[in-house]
């Protein structure tokens, strides 16, 4: 099989590639020149083996290409002209209805499907999301990641699943650091209850050993189920509780690495990637690089040599 390299548009974050100061200010220019930010990105990725994206939250989002072009249709036109396509979208908790509110279901359901439509316009079929984040630890009350907790997110799975199915799109959920799929436990109780025809899993291989799980070990139990899966690098679990509120992403930070530069096992990685649905892309996930041509590249050859 072929493999087709994607990455996240968060790649192209960092303020200094766009020769600014800040990330508010590049999300302020992006926002007031949305076909100027997709075009740099576009005609960067032209240099890399790159071809698929992965759109996220503002400025890379839906709202900012069809600002930018009008049209779901005409996105993807824009990006076929450069041999480029979209792969699937990840939904930021900040940017749908909250998961744990009583109900809030409609509105979940309304949010997915919109983003389906325009996914399926662009020719893409899968969204990427996630479960609410847990709370920091010895907060009171407690907040407990339980059956009774788990069985509630899968119902509302279960109706985003179905709903975004008729659109051609498939649910996958990201394993995020400090949230309520994280823990290998959370991940395989999850999994056991939610129907394999409308839930879907997207593994991050750092956020996994982040959390002091076998990123490998939990593509082995999920094979038949990953429709997509995140390659990025960890410099080994999170040794301590941080505080899980607005800055907890950026605390993260430090624990992550380039690929190849921590503790993931790539060439298994890679093995039990081979065996998946979604093995025929390879989504490579770098935070903000001042650099991304540079990144990119790096990051193919370390695929390249796991697959030697």
């Amino acid at each position: 099989m072929r493999t087709r390299f994607a990455t996240d548009v968060i790649t192209f974050y960092h303020p200094r590639f766009w020769d600014l100061d800040s990330a508010e200010a590049l999300r302020t220019w992006a926002a007031a020149h949305p076909r100027a930010f997709w075009e740099r990105v576009m005609d960067t990725l032209a240099g890399t083996e790159v071809t698929g994206i992965e759109l996220t939250f503002a400025p890379g989002d839906p709202d900012s290409a069809l600002r930018a072009y009008g049209s779901a249709a005409s996105f993807r036109r824009a990006l076929a002209d450069r041999g480029l396509h979209v792969v699937s979208a990840f939904v930021a908790g900040g940017d749908t209805p909250d998961w744990r509110q009583e109900g809030a279901l409609p509105a979940i359901v309304a949010d997915a499907e919109r983003r389906a439509a325009f996914l399926a316009e662009t020719g893409a079929d899968l969204l990427v999301t996630g479960l609410p984040m847990r709370t920091t630890f010895g907060t009171r009350p407690p907040f407990f990641v339980d059956a009774a907790y788990m069985t509630r997110m899968a119902d509302v799975a279960h109706a985003v699943g179905e709903a975004v199915s008729r659109h051609g799109v498939r649910l996958a959920f990201h394993t995020e650091s400090n949230s309520t799929l994280w823990y290998e436990r959370d991940i395989d109780l999850f999994m056991a209850l939610t129907d394999p025809r409308y839930v879907w899993l997207c593994p991050d291989s750092c956020h996994i050993a982040l959390g002091g799980g076998d990123p490998v070990a939990v593509a082995r139990r999920h094979t038949p189920r990953i429709a997509l899966a995140h390659w990025k690098d960890a410099v080994g679990p999170i040794d301590v509780e941080l505080i899980v509120d607005d800055t907890v992403f950026a605390r993260q930070q430090p624990y992550m690495t380039a690929l190849g530069a921590g503790v993931v096992d790539w060439p298994s990685w890679s093995a039990a990637m081979s065996r998946t649905p979604g093995a025929g892309t390879v989504l490579i996930e770098l935070d903000e690089a001042a650099d991304p041509v540079a990144a990119l590249r790096a990051g193919t050859a370390v695929v390249h040599a796991a697959r030697a």
